[in-house]
């Protein structure tokens, strides 16, 4: 029998936070391998290095697109049924852009991204389900710690990227080879997953408010741009960087070791950030990811030396942490639960518009720009500020009209 009562919920919340953590780690490691090399096989890839970045845009354009859908997909089915079928499609996309390399198509190997976009909504959806059965104090401590689970794939993807990126006559083929391994594994993971299925809404039972109202509910707005300017800029950055990297003369395995560092600071202060933003309120932890983020900007722009594009990606993971983990603390506790698939799902859709325009930016930003490495890269940096301005001006609205929640 199923252990009851508020102890019962505790370890069934924990259980369900160690699964999700587990899954970070390893399924999650596939997104640091593609956003290592997937500029760059675009790059050998395409016709015009202006659109060396698409597949990895395609990447986000298909979590955008599969957002909305997967929320269903899991309220009719189940966080288990929705996270496996994503691996599933993930594990085909690795090899349709395997074949892709092989045969030099860079389109197919753009349409491979798209399914891999659909993983990684559903990897979004992991910091949702770990507060799905925790009590409400602990749900901010779930999140982060769930999200922690980044650190094994900070880890384990960029190894995976130095070991196999020239195993093959065919550049990055073994990579996305290790990619369809790691797919495999997501059935047997999610085994453990214990959320039951959302009960059936019946025809009388309400669904909350329309989706009009819920955008126009001051701390849901807040949260949903803070998170989406947090994430797409992170993403505008990250997407770059192999290419600045190794366009300034620098090695493919330098670019690997910064995203490494850069997904470690992304992760790591997950530990405690649960902890920070009970003591200090979500939208105080949210501007100061803000504040790190532009700090981040001004690294990056102060010089291409390899220690600056380290330190630059360093603060770039902290300041994602703070603003995107706060934000999704505040977003849950703006909503009734009858309204939580909805919003999350619309939450995740524009959050993820919005890095699906970043990440599309970021090649013509860094190819196109200027005639350089240096020139393209100020650039992209340059480029965050008027979203920073956007969320912060947004963030100090909410707090002065008292609303903020956390």
């Amino acid at each position: 029998m199923r252990p009851a009562g508020r102890d019962g919920d505790m370890r069934r919340a924990r259980r369900n936070v160690v699964v999700l953590l587990v899954a970070q780690g390893l399924l999650g490691a596939q997104l640091s391998m593609i956003f290592i090399v997937g500029g760059l096989a675009g790059k050998m890839l395409s016709p015009n290095p202006c659109i060396a970045t698409l597949p990895l845009s395609m990447l986000v354009l298909g979590t955008a697109l599969s957002a909305r859908p997967l929320a269903g997909f899991m309220r009719r089915h189940g966080r288990r049924a929705g996270f496996t079928l994503a691996c599933a499609l993930a594990a085909i996309g690795a090899m349709i852009a395997s074949y892709a390399l092989v045969i030099g198509n860079f389109w197919l190997f753009t349409l491979a991204g798209f399914l891999t976009g659909i993983y990684q909504a559903a990897q979004a959806f992991y910091r949702f389900a770990a507060t799905d059965c925790a009590p409400p104090e602990f749900q901010s401590r779930a999140i982060s710690w769930v999200l922690a689970g980044g650190l094994l794939s900070a880890l384990t993807g960029p190894f995976l990227v130095r070991l196999t990126a020239e195993m093959t006559a065919v550049p990055f083929l073994a990579t996305y080879g290790a990619i369809i391994g790691l797919n495999l594994l997501g059935p047997l993971i999610f085994a453990f997953l214990d959320i039951p299925k959302p009960a059936p809404v019946s025809s009388t039972a309400g669904t909350g408010r329309p989706l009009r109202e819920l955008m126009r509910t001051p701390a849901i707005a807040v949260s949903v741009i803070c998170a989406m300017v947090s994430y797409a800029l992170m993403n505008l950055v990250m997407t770059s960087t192999p290419l600045a990297v190794v366009g300034c003369g620098f090695q493919t395995s330098d670019a690997a070791s910064i995203v490494s560092l850069h997904v470690l600071a992304m992760f790591a202060p997950s530990f405690f950030t649960g902890h920070l933003i009970a003591r200090f309120g979500a939208t105080r932890i949210v501007m100061l990811g803000l504040v790190i983020l532009a700090a981040a900007g001004g690294v990056a722009l102060s010089g291409v030396a390899l220690g600056q594009f380290y330190v630059a990606l360093l603060l770039l993971g902290l300041g994602w942490n703070f603003g995107f983990i706060g934000a999704t603390a505040m977003l849950t506790r703006a909503y009734r639960p009858e309204e939580r698939e909805r919003v999350q799902g619309l939450n995740d859709a524009i959050v993820f518009g919005g890095v699906f325009v970043a990440s599309l930016s970021s090649g013509g930003l860094m190819n196109c720009m200027g005639g350089s490495a240096e020139a393209g890269w100020d650039a992209v940096n340059i480029a965050m500020l008027p979203f920073l301005a956007l969320a912060a001006v947004a963030l100090l609205w909410l707090m002065r009209r008292g609303t903020a929640q956390g």
